[in-house]
C-alpha cells in the first residue's frame, strides 16, 4: 500500500499525518483541513471507541485490571483506569499492549477506506512516531506547534485545567524539538484564530499540490 498517485484503488490520494502536542491547537487544525474538505481518521476517536462495552479490547481491560475500572452501566470508568495505570509502569504497558494494536489495526483499516474515495486523507495520531508513517503509509508529516507556556495558557483557560496539572501534561509530552523533526510542515499557532485559518489555507493548497504531483507521477511497478 503506497499514498498516491492511487493506493492501487484508481484514484489519487495523499496520506496525512497530523500530530501536536496538547494544547497546540492540532484538533482545531483538524477540523479545519475536514472544513476544506479532508477525510479524517481520529485515532482519540478510535481508542475510544475500541474500549466500548462488546469490543475487545473493552473485555481485555476488564479482565487485566478488574471490574473496578469500570461504569454501573458497563461502560468504561476513564478516571478510574487513569488512577490504576498512573505512576506504574508496568500497568500502563500492559493498557498499551491491549489498547494500540487494536487503534492501529482500527486506523489501518479506515485509512485504506479512506484511501479507497480518493483525496486528502488526514490521520489524527497524537503520539505520531516513525513507525506510525512507514505502518500508515504516510506521504507528508503535519506538525502544529505553540511553545509550552502557551499550551499550558490553552489548558488553563479554555479547559479550565488546574495549571500544576496542566504543566505536568505538556512537560509529560515529547519533547518539542523532536516532534519538530519528523514534520515535512509545520503550522505555528502562537496566534489568533484568523491567523491559524490563514496557516491552514497555506498548508490546504500546499497539501493539494503535492496531491497533483503525486497523481501525474505514473503508477510504480
Amino acid at each position: 500500500m503506497r499514498s498516491g498517485p492511487s493506493d492501487g484503488a484508481g484514484v489519487p490520494v495523499l496520506a496525512v499525518g497530523l500530530t501536536g502536542g496538547i494544547g497546540t491547537g492540532k484538533s482545531t487544525v483538524a477540523e479545519l483541513l475536514v472544513e476544506h474538505g479532508a477525510t479524517l481518521v481520529d485515532a482519540d476517536q478510535i481508542a475510544r471507541e475500541v474500549v466500548e462495552p462488546g469490543r475487545p479490547a473493552h473485555r481485555a481491560l476488564a479482565e487485566r485490571f478488574g471490574t473496578g475500572i469500570l461504569a454501573a452501566d458497563g461502560s468504561l470508568d476513564r478516571p478510574a483506569l487513569a488512577a490504576r495505570v498512573f505512576g506504574d509502569p508496568g500497568a500502563l504497558a500492559d493498557l498499551n499492549a491491549i489498547t494500540h494494536p487494536v487503534i492501529g489495526a482500527e486506523m489501518l483499516a479506515r485509512r485504506e477506506a479512506a484511501a479507497a474515495r480518493g483525496g486528502i486523507v488526514v490521520l489524527d495520531v497524537p503520539l505520531l512516531r516513525d513507525e506510525h508513517r512507514e505502518v500508515l503509509d504516510l506521504a507528508v508529516v503535519v506538525v502544529v506547534d505553540a511553545p509550552p507556556e502557551v499550551a499550558v495558557e490553552r489548558l488553563v483557560g479554555q479547559r479550565g485545567m488546574d495549571r500544576a496539572d496542566a504543566e505536568a501534561r505538556v512537560a509529560a509530552q515529547v519533547d518539542r524539538p523532536t516532534r519538530l523533526a519528523g514534520a515535512d510542515v509545520v503550522v505555528d499557532n502562537t496566534g489568533t484564530l484568523a491567523d491559524l485559518r490563514r496557516r491552514v489555507d497555506e498548508v490546504w493548497a500546499d497539501l493539494e499540490a503535492r496531491l497533483a504531483v503525486s497523481a501525474a507521477r505514473p503508477p510504480a511497478r
